[in-house]
């Protein structure tokens, strides 16, 4: 039996693909909701091979140092909270936001990530700062902090900023090298990533200072709209496990795993 798995939603049914593993010390297969794609956090390679940052995370988290099996589930991300506590899996790692509103319905890892709300705009754009973004299209995902960045910026500007939504980024990314939006409010590792691939030439990083240097944090060359940490979420009734994966979590930091794997896909 593979310790991996990944079950991908087609319709109503659900079709499981196998990936290379030893035999787990636990009899549960660990369910994982998560919204794919979303690289370099979760997406699926040409062979149709799920892989990414998260996806290398659970790998160290639950068969290195749990030894238990796991699989992940291909979820809508606006729906994937109620979905958590219905049951259909028994955690999230979907690059998701660590917020107060969240809180509420789910328990959340210690953080094992930063990322920053930024701007995408085609390399033609006038746009420069926020305020320049008055009068425009946003494309964002549902259910998303980069929605929630987005509707708290249509409001510094009165209004002025029309919001569209879409279930998946790469739809939002599409819509900009489409004309059909003027800018993508987004994380920032998922935009360069589309930044520097499918847009690399036509689209940029709206630059400027914002919210990371305001708090003191590294901040990268780019205008941030906010500072976020991603954390597992856990239904609320799930402390053992949780605990569980934070000493799992706090061991991969501890002997370079972690590192390992951000280098892999961020470094640079």
């Amino acid at each position: 039996m593979d310790r991996r798995t990944y079950l991908k939603a087609t319709g109503g049914a659900a079709a499981a693909l196998s990936f290379a593993g030893c035999t787990g010390g636990s009899n549960e297969t660990i369910s994982i909701g998560s919204d794919i794609p979303y690289r370099p956090f979760e997406y699926e390679t040409t062979d149709g091979e799920l892989t990414g940052f998260d996806v290398d995370i659970a790998e160290a988290i639950f068969a290195g140092e749990l030894d238990m099996e796991y699989e992940f589930q291909q979820t809508s991300f606006d729906t994937i909270i109620p979905s958590l506590n219905n049951g259909n899996f028994r955690i999230i790692m979907s690059a998701m936001t660590i917020n107060d509103e969240r809180d509420e319905q789910v328990d959340f890892s210690d953080p094992y990530f930063t990322a920053y709300q930024t701007i995408v705009v085609r390399e033609g754009s006038d746009i420069t700062s926020k305020e320049d973004m008055a009068g425009i299209r946003v494309g964002v995902q549902k259910g998303t902090t980069g929605a929630g960045a987005a509707q708290g910026l249509k409001e510094e500007l009165g209004g002025d900023l029309e919001i569209n939504e879409y279930d998946q980024i790469p739809d939002a990314f599409s819509a900009l090298l489409n004309n059909q939006v003027d800018a993508v409010i987004n994380d920032n590792t998922v935009s360069a990533e589309f930044v520097n691939g499918e847009g690399d030439g036509d689209v940029r990083f709206v630059e400027g200072e914002g919210a990371a240097a305001e708090e003191g944090e590294n901040a990268p060359p780019y205008l941030t709209l906010t500072v976020e940490n991603y954390g597992i979420a856990f239904r609320q009734d799930d402390d053992e496990f949780r605990e569980e994966v934070n000493g799992a979590l706090a061991a991969i930091r501890e002997d370079g795993t972690y590192d390992e794997i951000y280098n892999e896909y961020f470094a640079g």
